[in-house]
């Protein structure tokens, strides 16, 4: 069971570890995300002051990691907290926009067709209404490097395979839902996959070792099979 250490109208705050604490947004709406991103930027100020060693934000909470040799649960709840009394803007685009090229051809795109055909659309159209809009980061995970970003337009929304791929490409473009998302690293997924991107977007040598992070956005733009391979992506 975790133990609570404050709550305020909006949020509450918990022990996560005996180096964390993690912040849980009440009352979850459409615009849970984005007060998530809004107060993981606002934090950042304040990191290295307030000794946070890590900032992990999710859909509807944040984990944030301190350096227990220099402050305590107590003391970070108190800070956090002072922060949570002010309002939010949600709305305020405080990362940076990160364009990514994206190869829309057939043979690196198994599963455009199928969503042109259930948005009775060409695939062309799919492809044009993909890269029409910015997509916010709204988190990371499920590997290093692989950004939640939404959303995409409600007409090309498709579920998850029911059965995923037991391997799908490094660089591959899915939707999930109302969810896009690009594959940092082969590996097995049910995302519908409508093309591929030849960026490395998680390189641990690097630094930033991703290029985007919560709170930016990311728009894709078009490019042919031979820029592709000249990026360095692979078929």
């Amino acid at each position: 069971m975790q133990i609570q250490l404050a709550e305020t109208a909006h949020w509450q705050i918990m022990v996560a570890s005996e180096n964390a604490i993690i912040l849980y947004i009440k009352n979850t709406d459409s615009q849970s995300i984005s007060q998530v991103a809004g107060l993981t930027h606002r934090i950042k100020l304040y990191q290295q002051q307030w000794h946070l060693v890590r900032l992990l934000p999710s859909y509807q909470s944040l984990l944030i990691e301190f350096d227990i040799l220099q402050t305590d649960h107590h003391k970070v709840t108190e800070q956090i907290s002072q922060l949570l009394n002010e309002p939010i803007d949600s709305d305020s685009n405080s990362g940076k926009n990160i364009e990514l090229p994206i190869y829309y051809g057939l043979e690196v795109a198994p599963d455009l067709s199928r969503i042109a055909e259930h948005a009775q659309m060409t695939t062309d159209d799919v492809i044009k209404m993909h890269q029409q809009q910015k997509y916010h980061v709204y988190a990371i995970g499920f590997a290093p490097g692989f950004a939640y970003l939404g959303y995409v337009d409600n007409q090309i929304a498709m579920p998850r395979h029911e059965t995923p791929r037991a391997n799908v490409a490094q660089g591959s473009l899915g939707i999930a839902d109302r969810q896009t998302a690009v594959y940092p690293m082969a590996s097995p997924g049910g995302w519908n996959i409508i093309g591929r991107c030849p960026t490395k977007l998680f390189q641990p040598n690097h630094q930033p070792i991703m290029p985007f992070a919560v709170g930016d956005t990311v728009s894709f733009y078009a490019v042919e099979r031979d820029e592709f391979l000249r990026l360095g992506g692979q078929l």
